[in-house]
């Protein structure tokens, strides 16, 4: 017969199995995560991998037009479905909420594995650099790209960025503490420096054939507008970003730029934080961080 400690033991074992679970679950996504992204340089630059980007063209070149269309679009929807807050709130219905972002990565990845896979290239080469000091410029701008995709992931946290903050809490058995909005280092100079590195990433190439033109075009669509989604889900849920996104350029770093500066004091009745005022002045790159007055 159980007793009533016997039945908390249970619980507790079996709370303890459901939490590696998902730990597990979200490390498997992480690991999945890293080989497409090594894969993925090689794709996009053409080395190391059986078919990449600009390989030779194996079907007609309409029929590859709406394969490779598809291929992107899937991504896109996924990418953009999986973002919103009632996808979030209908999948954690289903999965533990800390499963949520390690989930999304890993529809990411297979989405992206699927392009990698599928993808058929269209042939043709539109222009070719013959100069090797330019030749060595553009594959060092690409591995720019892909250096600052990495460390804008750290800067902010590359952790919770792709899931393994929130199993690692699961595991622990610790909540899911909201992150602060912080504006560290390179989001200083722009507002999105990972989406920056990914445009150095699809751009930087000696040798642009049709495949690579048509993969830059769309990608860079995608991802002027995804910002418009990303920043105004942003504003709901920080409001400073408002004055954040006033003050660093989206993309493209400018040499002078305005910072507001907030006063803020408490209120003598309710004790309540409030703005009492605000200046916005220009200042020379790189911006100050928005503070006391």
């Amino acid at each position: 017969m159980n007793t009533p400690a016997t039945d908390m033991r249970g619980e507790e074992n079996a709370g303890a199995v459901r939490r590696f679970a998902v730990f597990a679950y979200g490390a498997a996504s992480y690991v999945l995560c890293l080989a497409v992204f090594v894969y993925a340089a090689g794709f996009i630059g053409n080395f190391a991998v059986p078919r990449s980007l600009d390989s030779p063209a194996a079907v007609a070149w309409p029929t590859a037009l709406l394969i490779d269309l598809g291929l992107l679009t899937l991504f896109a929807l996924q990418h953009s479905i999986m973002a919103r807050k009632g996808f979030k709130r209908w999948i954690t219905r289903i999965i533990p909420a800390a499963a949520e972002r390690s989930t999304y990565v890993l529809a990411s990845n297979l989405a992206m594995a699927l392009l990698f896979w599928k993808w058929q290239p269209l042939g043709g080469v539109l222009w070719s650099v013959e100069s090797t000091p330019l030749v060595m410029l553009l594959y060092a701008a690409y591995g720019f790209g892909w250096g600052l995709l990495l460390i804008s992931t750290f800067v902010i946290n590359h952790f919770d960025l792709f899931g393994l903050r929130q199993v690692w809490r699961e595991l622990k058995g610790q909540d899911q503490a909201r992150l602060i909005f912080t504006a560290p280092l390179l989001y200083r100079i722009v507002r999105h420096p990972l989406y920056v590195g990914w445009l150095f990433v699809f751009w930087s190439t000696p040798v642009m054939t049709v495949s690579h033109l048509f993969f830059a075009v769309m990608t860079t669509a995608y991802i002027l507008v995804a910002i418009r989604f990303e920043e105004a889900d942003l504003m709901k849920d920080h409001p400073e970003y408002a004055i954040y996104r006033k003050q660093v350029p989206m993309l493209i770093p400018r040499l002078e730029r305005e910072v507001t500066f907030v006063r803020t004091g408490r209120d003598p009745d309710s004790g309540e934080l409030r703005i009492r005022r605000t200046e916005t002045v220009r200042v020379p790159a790189p911006p100050v961080k928005s503070g006391s007055m």
